[in-house]
């Protein structure tokens, strides 16, 4: 057996290794769409970039999709909800923040999801919560207002949240329920399943793009927003989603799901590192928190 192969196969059964690897791509992801604001606008980026994807992932997938068939055509709802809500609707809600609030905002804000996620398998399936689990959601959640109140979660309950951070939290929402949604993935090819719901992706933002493109404001990207584009095609959109997908099914979405914890610390400090935001002394109590948080809640979890 070749080295390559064994590294793969190694990779790939790994779920701590693909659950790391995961977040990291996602919080370069949050960067990315940053730097795509100068060229790209936020519907249009995200639906050439599920476009590139559906292209690209089509040669590897169509001897897998052949086999699949008649699962893929029985669970068509399932396959194209976790596309439609999880890829897509995140992504065009995740880029269209990026125009109104920071990149590390955006980072730290995603650490909401992991709570989310407890929240829909306890009032859904009925799933036994413990109490440190509670607090660890808690923390979380004061970590992440923290951050998108600069500081002042006072601020909340009189003057709500700014456009960019509302919008994120909303991002959130859908990509904790296509986690949650995981769970009832048909068992398919690895490769089936993620043509599938990036084609899913992209027949969803379909209309969003043509609405935006209707409005004449599109103009040619710069070089470097084709690169920005190369960039998310490749790494947040097919190589993380493979690793996080790999790693709930090993691991189980309760579990899994609190790596995304690790996005506000990827991001973040990608953000300070590529672009240059300013890492505020709220940005780290957020992160603080967040951490807490997910101490708490991986400490119950392992109490099971």
């Amino acid at each position: 057996m070749s080295l390559y192969r064994r590294l793969f196969e190694y990779s790939t059964s790994t779920p701590y290794l693909l659950l790391i690897i995961a977040p990291l791509l996602w919080g370069g992801n949050a960067v990315a769409g940053r730097l795509a604001t100068a060229d790209w606008q936020p519907f249009t980026v995200t639906s050439v970039r599920w476009l590139c994807a559906t292209i690209l992932l089509f040669p590897f997938a169509i001897g897998p999709i052949k086999r699949d068939w008649p699962v893929l055509k029985k669970n068509w709802l399932v396959l194209f909800s976790l596309g439609a809500f999880g890829m897509a609707a995140f992504n065009l809600l995740m880029y269209l923040a990026l125009n109104y609030t920071t990149a590390i905002n955006v980072s730290i804000e995603q650490a909401s999801m992991p709570g989310l996620i407890m929240l829909a398998n306890f009032f859904i399936l009925s799933q036994r919560v413990r109490w440190l689990q509670i607090v660890g959601l808690l923390l979380t959640l004061l970590g992440v207002l923290v951050t998108a109140t600069a500081g002042e979660p006072q601020r909340f309950f009189s003057e709500g949240l700014n456009r960019g951070d509302a919008i994120m939290l909303l991002a959130c929402v859908f990509y904790a329920a296509y986690t949650f949604g995981l769970r009832w993935r048909p068992d398919i090819h690895w490769m089936s399943f993620m043509w599938t719901i990036a084609a899913s992706a992209f027949v969803m933002t379909i209309p969003f793009a043509s609405w935006e493109l209707a409005q004449g404001s599109f103009v040619i990207p710069s070089f470097s927003g084709w690169m920005v584009l190369l960039y998310v095609v490749i790494f947040p959109t097919v190589i993380s989603q493979l690793a996080y997908a790999r790693g709930v099914e090993i691991l189980g979405s309760n579990r899994a799901g609190l790596f995304l914890n690790l996005v506000p610390i990827f991001g973040s400090l990608l953000a300070v590192l590529v672009i240059g935001e300013v890492f505020q002394w709220y940005h780290l109590s957020g992160l603080v928190l967040v951490l807490a948080g997910i101490g708490l809640a991986e400490r119950a979890a392992g109490k099971r």
